[in-house]
């Protein structure tokens, strides 16, 4: 990981509320930003920052996340994603989340990841992958 990865970093990535991230509320009549489309949001913007930082053969994997919802973001706004590296503890990072679309605060809290060696984790999956018969099913 390069020196320039340090606790303070701030990344943000905007995005819009496609169909495929809602989900539909208020008896049908309005589709929302849905819950596991944030969080999958969040960790993708945390993955590819990161990975803007990481050495050759360095990527990272989700370890815990802990986000509130706190408002609903209507299907066609954007949101916006700011990710801070609140902690860095060797390969551990703890980044604290914010997401806002264009009114509100709809999004808070903290994710976790951990700086993975890619070959070596490759190598643990695809034992797994052939433990559990689906070795070659794995795109």
């Amino acid at each position: 990981m390069q020196n320039k990865f340090k606790e303070g970093n701030t990344t943000t990535r905007r995005v819009t509320v496609d169909p495929s991230r809602t989900i539909a509320v208020a008896g049908g009549g309005f589709n929302v930003y849905a819950t596991p489309e944030m969080i999958r949001d969040i960790e993708q913007t945390c993955k590819q920052y990161i990975l803007e930082f990481a050495d050759a053969g360095e990527d990272s994997v989700g370890t815990q996340v802990n986000i509130s919802h706190v408002g609903a973001t209507l299907m066609g706004m954007s949101v916006e994603i700011t990710a801070t590296v609140k902690t860095l503890d060797r390969r551990r990072v703890v980044f604290e989340i914010s997401v806002k679309d264009d009114l509100d605060e709809v999004g808070i809290g903290t994710h976790d990841r951990f700086i993975t060696d890619a070959a070596k984790s490759a190598e643990r999956l695809r034992a797994k992958a052939e433990k559990a018969g689906i070795l070659g099913k794995q795109s």
